[in-house]
């Protein structure tokens, strides 16, 4: 998996901070962005988070270019709606080569396990270029490829929903692969907005689990708190 981050908001918590204020100040939004301190934008900050008035975390967004997963994990990514996607098609992309096929690690852990799967995948693609080279359109021919294959995907979330998207998908319960997903995003976001994301991930990283009796028992260390 190669996960990238291709663009975000310019200073993304003053540009939110900016436009909190904005609901109590007698100027614009550009002056208040100008003109606000450090110290003024981490209290706005503090304010909207500790709250729950978190609609102004939408004027940020983060663009992530993610390559080397498998539509299976991408099946279950787009389930996030509050967000835009671009995925490699199948449709109009004809494949010559035996593309890659992410194999689960449970998988791999078993040789006749991952001999069966290489075999499959291997099958498929092989019946997906008979097809192909039949003449048949390959937006028809792949419906043979499986959900391990390799695919490309650009993601964009605002801020607020980013940090849904790792409260759930950062937890331990959440499939592998979208798991080491949120993670490599999580890890990405946090230095261009240390104060919003001290505390993202899964629910345990701030108090009780909220998985109820799903919960693996096992929570996170806490973050840093924010002050």
């Amino acid at each position: 998996m190669d996960v990238k981050l291709l663009f975000h908001t310019p200073e993304p918590e003053r540009a939110i901070a900016a436009a909190a204020r904005l609901c109590y100040a007698p100027v614009g939004a550009a002056e208040l962005l100008e003109d606000m301190s450090e110290d003024a934008v981490r209290r706005v900050l503090r304010t909207i988070i500790t709250s729950g008035h978190t609609s102004a975390l939408e004027h940020a967004v983060y663009s992530f270019a993610v390559d080397g997963v498998s539509r299976a994990m991408t099946h279950q990514l787009v389930r996030h709606r509050l967000a835009s996607y671009n995925q490699q098609s199948q449709r109009y992309v004809t494949y010559a080569e035996e593309p890659c096929f992410i194999t689960p690690p449970s998988v791999a852990a078993h040789p006749e396990a991952a001999a069966a799967f290489a075999e499959a995948t291997k099958a498929a693609f092989a019946s997906y270029r008979a097809l192909v080279d039949a003449g048949v359109p390959a937006e028809d021919a792949r419906y043979l490829l499986p959900n391990a294959m390799e695919t490309k995907i650009v993601i964009t979330m605002n801020v607020r929903e980013l940090l849904h998207f790792f409260e759930l998908r950062c937890c331990k319960r959440a499939q592998w692969e979208i798991r080491e997903l949120a993670l490599a995003m999580l890890d990405l976001g946090e230095p261009t907005a240390p104060y919003i994301f001290a505390d993202a991930g899964a629910s345990c990283r701030r108090g009780p689990c909220r998985e109820g009796k799903m919960t693996c028992g096992d929570p996170y260390p806490r973050a840093p708190k924010r002050e």
